[in-house]
């Protein structure tokens, strides 16, 4: 609770002073810590796999979304290496591209959030009409563009093309989408209704580790 307490008070801080650059900061290490667990979960998995020696061929789409646009499955090789005590080697590049991701977006974010909290007021006379404006408001503009714009860095970043991102939209933009409106309408209820206006992207960050890591077993039940 004490830490808890100091951190706080120091993102307060330091937001008070420069808020877009405390949320660009924040929101790129909470990014990060989301991909790490997605990773981490990929190896517990591809570990169990290979211990047990049931490997599906076509398992190169086995954690979160944004894996799905490689452009090649993996060989064998890499999805069963030679020593089964082995886990996947961590992908720091792809943990540096979902910070970038985190980083770039929070701009977009901060000013969209000012936007809403402007546009829907929220006074102690409407407190719930307002919340409710700015979810719809948020998932029916903000979340499908801002989807596809996560499809398209990531796909770019990693050095796919026009086809790539087209393979990408193809293949998961919808079933992302369809997901997105079955979690984030009630967490933006609470974001909105509850969370004072600097921690609203931390916030959606936060839920995001849990966002990423729910798609990682999904998928992965999915495929089992």
């Amino acid at each position: 609770m004490v830490v808890t307490a100091r951190l706080m008070a120091k993102f307060n801080s330091y937001y008070a002073e420069r808020p877009i650059l405390t949320i660009m900061i924040t929101n790129a290490i909470l990014s990060g810590i989301a991909d790490t667990v997605a990773q981490t979960l990929t190896a517990i998995r591809q570990n169990s796999l290979q211990q047990c020696g049931d490997f599906p061929k076509d398992d190169y789409v086995s954690i979160e979304i944004h894996e799905l646009d490689r452009k090649t499955p993996l060989s064998p090789m890499e999805l069963n290496p030679p020593s089964r005590n082995l886990p996947p080697p961590f992908d720091f590049e792809r943990l540096t591209r979902f910070m970038g991701y985190g980083f770039m977006m929070s701009p977009v974010q901060y000013h969209w959030f000012g936007f809403l909290n402007r546009s829907f007021p929220i006074t102690k006379t409407a407190m719930f009409v307002p919340a409710m404006k700015r979810v719809a408001l948020d998932q029916l503009m903000f979340a499908p563009v801002g989807l596809a714009c996560f499809f398209t860095f990531m796909t770019l970043a990693e050095g796919g093309g026009r086809r790539a991102v087209t393979r990408k939209f193809q293949d998961v933009y919808l079933p992302a989408l369809k997901a997105n409106f079955m979690l984030w309408p009630g967490v933006q209820l609470i974001n909105f209704r509850l969370m004072p206006v600097r921690f609203q992207i931390p916030f959606v960050s936060t839920v995001g580790i849990a966002w990423t890591a729910y798609l990682s077993l999904t998928n992965s039940s999915d495929e089992a």
